[in-house]
C-alpha cells in the first residue's frame, strides 16, 4: 500500500508542534503519526523560507505550500564523519552533552552535520546500548493519563442492573498533582471528554498529554509512530497541545500514569469499596472529595503536598484554556443517498444536492451535525435525535424540488383564479379527488408549465374543454392542447323548452 500524501492540515500542525511548542521531529511525528523525517524536512523548508509559526498562521493553504516549495534546498553535499568512538568515550564525563560535543565537532569541520543527523548517526553506532535514566519533569510540561485495572460497581436504581465504572486518572509530571474520575465506558468519547476535565480540574493546559496506546485514542498503534485518532487531534487542535503516546510495553515512558493509577487504586478506590452507588454522579461525587484530600496530603519523602507542589511548579507554567470548552464529536464516512440525504443516528440530514453518490464526512456534536466534502464544510444542522425522520434545508434542493415545497394548496388555486375560472376549477379537483391534497401538487405544477408552454388563454380554454367532458385531470388538458382541440368553440349543450308532439303524448282530457 502506498504511503498516504501528507496533508497541508499536517504539515501545520507539524509546524506548530516543532516551531511553537518546541517538541523535536521525532516527538512532533510521534505525536501526528507521520514520519520523523518528514516532519524535519518541512521544518527545513520553514527555515529556508524564512517561515515562523505566527508568519504560517496567516499564510492560506496555498501561500504555505508555494512559500515552503519555492525554498526548497537541494541535496546537501557529502558529511565529514565524526569520530564516534570518541564521542561515546567523551559522554561518560561529567557534564558532556551531545549538545556540546557537536558544537565542537561544527565549529571544526565545515562539512559538519545538523545536530538532529549528528545525533541520530551515533545512536546509530551506540545501537544496543541499553540506558535506562530517572525522568526529570519540568513544570506544566506533561499529564500523563491512563485508565485503572479496577472498576467500581454502579448499580442501576430502575433494574438492579450492576455495570462496572472505569476509573480514569491523570497526573502531573512535575508535581504530581492527581485528578481522577468514573465514565461508563472506556471509548474515545470518555477518554477525551474525561481528559478535558482533568485540563478543567487544573486550571490550565499542559505542553504535551502522555496516554498508553489504547485503540479508542490511537488509530494506528506503532511503536515508533504512532498515529492519534480524529477525536483526539480535534483535541489537540482546540487546546493547542500534543499527544505523545507512550511506546507499548514500556511503562518507564509514564512512570506517573502508573504510580498515580496504583495511588487512585489504593487511596481511593480501596475506601470506597463497601459503598453502594447508584450512578455515576453519586459515584464522582465520593471520588473528588477523596481526590482532594489525597492532593492535600503531605509526601513521605519531600516537604509539602502535591497541591502545594502543584501552585508552585505547575500551575505558574501552564498554558490558558480556551475560551470555550470543546464539545465532545462523533465522526463517520457516509455516501450521499440519490434523495441528497445522509444518515447520522437513524436520522436523515440533507446535503447540496450536486453531492448525490458522493462520499462525505460526518462530525456530529450533542447540538450540531456538519457534513464536510473534501475539506469544505457543506451542510450544518440541528442534532435530532428523532429516529426516521428527515432535516431538509430548501438551499439543498433542486429547483423543481423546491418549487414543488414552496407550493400550498391556497397558492395554487389562487394562481389558477389568476389564468381563469376554468383553470381554477380544474386545480381544485385535483386537491379534492386526492386522499392528501399534496399528492395533487405535481398535476397543479404540470399546468404551470402548460401555462409556460402554450399560454394562459390556451390553458384556460383546454381547461373549460375539460370541464365539458367531465375530466378535468392534467393528461386530458395536455391532450387537447396537443391536438389543438382548446382553439375549436364548444359546442353548446342543447336546451329544450317543450315537449316534442308525437302518438305516445297524452292530452289533458285523458286524465279525466
Amino acid at each position: 500500500m502506498p504511503t498516504p500524501r501528507i496533508t497541508m492540515r499536517q504539515i501545520r500542525q507539524a509546524l506548530r508542534l516543532h516551531l511553537e511548542a518546541g517538541l523535536s521531529h521525532a516527538q512532533t511525528g510521534r505525536a501526528l503519526g507521520i514520519p520523523k523525517a518528514t516532519v524535519g524536512k518541512f521544518a527545513r523548508l520553514a527555515r529556508a523560507a524564512g517561515v515562523d509559526w505566527a508568519i504560517a498562521q496567516t499564510l492560506s493553504d496555498e501561500g504555505l505550500e508555494a512559500r515552503l516549495y519555492r525554498a526548497a534546498v537541494p541535496r546537501a553535499a557529502r558529511h565529514l564523519e565524526p569520530d564516534y568512538a570518541l564521542i561515546h568515550q567523551e559522554l561518560k564525563r561529567p557534564g558532556v552533552t551531545l549538545q556540546l560535543l557537536w558544537e565542537e565537532y561544527a565549529q571544526a569541520n565545515a562539512l559538519a552535520y545538523k545536530y538532529t543527523s549528528f545525533c541520530i548517526k551515533y545512536r546509530q553506532w551506540a545501537d544496543g546500548l541499553k540506558r535506562s535514566m530517572r525522568q526529570v519533569h519540568v513544570g506544566g510540561d506533561k499529564l500523563f493519563i491512563d485508565y485503572a485495572g479496577q472498576t467500581v460497581p454502579v448499580i442501576d436504581a430502575a433494574t438492579g442492573e450492576i455495570r462496572p465504572a472505569q476509573i480514569f486518572v491523570a497526573a502531573l509530571g512535575a508535581s504530581s498533582y492527581t485528578y481522577a474520575c468514573a465514565t461508563a465506558t472506556q471509548t474515545a468519547p470518555d477518554w477525551v471528554g474525561s481528559l478535558i476535565n482533568a485540563l478543567e480540574f487544573i486550571g490550565g493546559v499542559p505542553r504535551l498529554i502522555v496516554p498508553d496506546q489504547p485503540r479508542a485514542l490511537v488509530a494506528q498503534p506503532d511503536r515508533y509512530e504512532p498515529g492519534v485518532g480524529r477525536l483526539l487531534q480535534e483535541f489537540c487542535d482546540h487546546y493547542a497541545t500534543a499527544v505523545l503516546p507512550a511506546r507499548p510495553a514500556h511503562p518507564r515512558d509514564k512512570p506517573k500514569a502508573e504510580a498515580a493509577v496504583l495511588l487512585v487504586e489504593r487511596w481511593i478506590l480501596a475506601r470506597l469499596r463497601n459503598r453502594r452507588f447508584f450512578s455515576l454522579v453519586e459515584l464522582n461525587a465520593a471520588i473528588g472529595e477523596l481526590v482532594a484530600e489525597l492532593n492535600a496530603r503531605a509526601f513521605k519523602k519531600l516537604p509539602g503536598c502535591r497541591r502545594e507542589a502543584f501552585e508552585r511548579l505547575d500551575r505558574p507554567t501552564l498554558r490558558p484554556l480556551p475560551p470555550t470548552r470543546m464539545p465532545i464529536l462523533r465522526f463517520k464516512s457516509a455516501g450521499v443517498n440519490i434523495d441528497y440525504h445522509v444518515e447520522f443516528d437513524a436520522h436523515y440530514y440533507s446535503v447540496p444536492h450536486r453531492l448525490v453518490r458522493k462520499k462525505v464526512e460526518l462530525r456530529a456534536s450533542s447540538t450540531t451535525v456538519e457534513v464536510f466534502f473534501g475539506q469544505q464544510r457543506v451542510a450544518v444542522h440541528a442534532y435530532s435525535a428523532v429516529k426516521g425522520h428527515f432535516t431538509t434545508l430548501p438551499e439543498h434542493m433542486p429547483a423543481s424540488h423546491r418549487a414543488h415545497r414552496e407550493w400550498t394548496p391556497a397558492k395554487l388555486i389562487a394562481w389558477g383564479e389568476h389564468i381563469g375560472a376554468a383553470c381554477a376549477a380544474v386545480v381544485r379537483w385535483q386537491m379534492e379527488h386526492r386522499p392528501h391534497p399534496e399528492q395533487g401538487y405535481r398535476a397543479c405544477l404540470g399546468l404551470q408549465r402548460l401555462a409556460r408552454s402554450y399560454g394562459p388563454e390556451r390553458l384556460e380554454a383546454a381547461c373549460a374543454r375539460a370541464q365539458s367532458i367531465r375530466s378535468p385531470r392534467f393528461k386530458t388538458v395536455d391532450a387537447i392542447l396537443k391536438s389543438g382541440m382548446d382553439r375549436q368553440p364548444l359546442k353548446p349543450e342543447p336546451t329544450q323548452t317543450a315537449l316534442p308532439l308525437h302518438d305516445n303524448v297524452r292530452g289533458a282530457d285523458y286524465y279525466h
